[in-house]
């Protein structure tokens, strides 16, 4: 079978994409190395600024000369929500405590940085850009496709598939309700967008022209076999990655993760403000039941963060957002090449061994 005219496109050998993790979890040295093995490397920019942007997509040319994506949140930030931060406070504050961190301080409700972000972008060219929590406006479709940007954005039911569609991209990355961190859900209440990754590629193939992206809980060559069965074009992985050398999580991040022998993963807002699946912890218990305390995205993620980073230091990950699909249980401490080698190895295998 000859390669799908979306890979063509995009300039890759493999239907593997690296899933765009923002925050320390996705390093321009994963990207480059699933790049540099036939797969579509990614970063996340969605904390950085304009100039780190621009920094890190310079520096990826210097550690690739193969197609690579950068994706930011195009939408998403809650700046009118309302809401009494002393209760979450106290609950950041004894987390605090035992970190042997000083009292937490009430972050600014941060302004939406995309369109400077975007800007930033713009001006770099890469490749590829992809984007979740929302659709760029008219001008912006238009400018990324002015200088020949391919788009991904993504969808986590059929009706966001048709949004993204009429907006321009050129492909679809269809979250599927298993996959890890941040919920892409923009249409509708993500309660009512978790729809399974095999119903959500059947629908959403059924409902749009443009090539799909499978999304969520894939963690071997089997799932991407399957996941291509049922019509997508390519798979993107972020879990299956995250174990890698290359990676940025902290070490006790990687530990959990590869200790995990079921899913125990569900979804929260605890950490960010916006819901996102991860491993259970204690800072998740502590939030349990107090939801309406939560800060707004993403002043949430703001207020956590300095207990996100001291925890990742200390070893502690009872205070880490650990983000992780379904998959989780089967994640494997590997080099991201010989981890995408397998994968296609695997791949292989599997349409073989298919009646």
């Amino acid at each position: 079978m000859g390669a799908h005219p979306f890979l063509l496109r995009l300039g890759i050998e493999h239907p593997i994409l690296l899933a765009p993790m923002a925050g320390a979890g996705g390093t321009p040295e994963l990207a480059a190395a699933v790049s540099n093995t036939g797969g579509l490397g990614a970063w996340g920019g969605a904390y950085a600024k304009p100039d780190d942007i621009a920094a890190t997509i310079r520096r990826m040319r210097q550690l690739t000369q193969r197609p690579f994506n950068i994706n930011l949140f195009a939408g998403g930030y809650q700046t009118d929500r309302k809401i009494d931060p002393r209760p979450m406070l106290e609950i950041v504050s004894e987390a605090h405590a035992r970190l042997g961190l000083p009292p937490p301080v009430l972050p600014a409700v941060p302004a939406d940085p995309f369109d400077a972000q975007l800007e930033a972008v713009l001006e770099e060219r890469p490749p590829v850009f992809s984007f979740t929590f929302g659709v760029p406006s008219p001008a912006q479709i238009a400018a990324l496709k002015k200088r020949g940007i391919a788009m991904i954005g993504t969808a986590t039911t059929a009706q966001e598939a048709r949004q993204l569609q009429q907006a321009g991209v050129d492909a679809i990355a269809a979250q599927g309700a298993e996959a890890g961190a941040h919920r892409g859900s923009f249409a509708a209440p993500f309660e009512e967008s978790m729809v399974p990754l095999a119903t959500l590629l059947r629908e959403i193939c059924a409902s749009t022209a443009l090539p799909v992206i499978a999304c969520g809980g894939l963690m071997d060559g089997r799932d991407i076999a399957k996941a291509m069965a049922l019509g997508a074009a390519a798979v993107q992985l972020g879990t299956a990655f995250l174990s890698c050398p290359e990676s940025g999580a902290a070490p006790a991040y990687k530990q959990a993760l590869l200790e995990a022998k079921t899913d125990t993963t569900v979804i929260t807002r605890a950490f960010s403000g916006r819901p996102a699946r991860g491993l259970t912890n204690r800072f998740i218990a502590m939030v349990a039941g107090k939801e309406d305390t939560i800060l707004p995205f993403r002043q949430q993620n703001d207020l956590t963060r300095p207990m996100r980073n001291a925890a990742g230091q200390q070893g502690v990950a009872d205070f880490i957002s650990l983000w992780a699909g379904q998959g989780v249980a089967r994640s494997r401490a590997l080099p991201a090449a010989d981890l995408l080698k397998t994968l296609i190895d695997e791949m292989l295998r599997a349409e073989v061994a298919r009646p």
